[in-house]
């Protein structure tokens, strides 16, 4: 996500320059400092490469960190951004844990790749207001802010100009005004960026104006916040939240059952016991979680915790992802795996986004074509 330095009131929501140097007594250890503030997790988090192999015990002048900065020339195009909490969970000296996999920045993002774009699901062409897509009947999503918790290397709208299509985390009048013209919107889905990297004042903001429009009957808030800096998941905003005269619903996103540590389970127990009903979506990854043992594991964590695995996604086609992408036909064999495995309930939905479609769509339908850059055939019918 784009970088963002303050809201109005002067404190930091993100990934501006102004942050904390930490010194390092990772990994496998908590923080230097222990527990902090939210805002300050964000504010030390680890900004570089070579910061970040420093901090799992890998060599900081790797042959894949050219440069004198350390840096690559994708890490300046979308830059690392990786908190000290997620950071905690990776395993020291490993360069294949799943977890490092997916934060830092490799050669790889830079071969550029036939289909893989910067907007691969479609999202401008979405665009109905200023910071508001509206894809699908009956909802509309709102761009909370550019900013997110955690720089995910995959990440679909890790090119998205958030700045010119007016999403911003100091005035959301634009897309309050879109949402009110519209009575057949009646749920409305906070994405970002992450929406969670807003103060609690704001969104206690954005949430009254949001509770004022009549025919709004729900809210969908997708954050990997409760994941990577659990802490920001505060009893106020849970609270708030759970007071709301919506039927709000929490959409985490979590790969790797490595990422729930129990501070990451005991926040999101605070809201499910709060009466907040928390899914789960993940992305199929090469390297990170594309086996069925890891995958079972994962599910499994999750519904033990109350946690509902909502979907698994095939890798949406953005640039400088395709050595994430798993073929269509390894993801068909290990839903078949989970379903022998697991209760049904148990089982995300393997789906994939197709810029246009007005929902997601499942690859378990014989209708549905996937094009997979990673299979040996690249348009594969299931």
């Amino acid at each position: 996500m784009r970088n963002e330095s303050t809201n109005q009131s002067g404190k930091i929501l993100a990934t501006s320059e102004d942050f904390v140097p930490t010194a390092f007594n990772l990994p496998g250890q908590p923080p230097d400092s222990g527990p902090v503030d939210w805002q300050i997790a964000m504010k030390r988090a680890i900004r570089s490469s070579r910061e970040l192999r420093e901090a799992v015990g890998l060599p900081p002048n790797a042959p894949d960190t050219p440069g004198p900065d350390g840096k690559l020339r994708c890490e300046h195009d979308f830059r690392t951004f990786a908190p000290l909490e997620f950071v905690s969970r990776i395993r020291p000296g490993d360069p294949d844990d799943p977890l490092l996999r997916q934060v830092l920045p490799i050669l790889d993002e830079e071969i550029e790749q036939a289909g893989f774009g910067s907007d691969p699901v479609g999202d401008l062409n979405a665009l109905a207001a200023p910071g508001v897509l509206h894809k699908y009947e009956g909802r509309a999503l709102v761009l909370t802010t550019a900013a997110c918790g955690i720089h995910c290397r995959y990440c679909f709208r890790r090119e998205f100009p958030y700045q010119e299509t007016g999403s911003r985390s100091d005035d959301w009048r634009p897309s309050i005004d879109y949402l009110e013209s519209n009575p057949d919107i009646e749920e409305v889905i906070l994405s970002g960026g992450d929406p969670l990297t807003t103060t609690d004042e704001k969104l206690h903001e954005l949430l009254t104006a949001i509770e004022n429009i009549r025919h709004v009957q729900r809210l969908r808030i997708h954050s990997r916040m409760p994941i990577v800096i659990p802490q920001r998941l505060t009893d106020s905003l849970v609270n708030r939240l759970s007071e709301s005269r919506l039927a709000v619903w929490l959409v985490i996103h979590t790969n790797h059952p490595q990422e729930l540590s129990d501070a990451v389970l005991s926040r999101l127990a605070a809201a499910i016991d709060s009466g907040i009903p928390v899914l789960n979506q993940a992305v199929l990854l090469r390297g990170v979680n594309d086996n069925a043992d890891t995958l079972i594991q994962l599910c499994r964590r999750l519904v033990n915790h109350r946690i509902q695995p909502y979907y698994l996604h095939q890798l949406d086609q953005v640039r400088g992802a395709a050595h994430f992408e798993v073929p269509v036909e390894t993801g068909l064999r290990l839903l078949d795996t989970l379903r022998a495995a697991l209760p049904g309930y148990a089982v995300p939905q393997y789906v994939f986004e197709e810029a246009g479609a007005k929902s997601k769509l499942p690859i378990s339908d014989s209708s549905t074509t996937v094009t997979s850059q990673a299979s040996s055939d690249s348009n594969v019918r299931i």
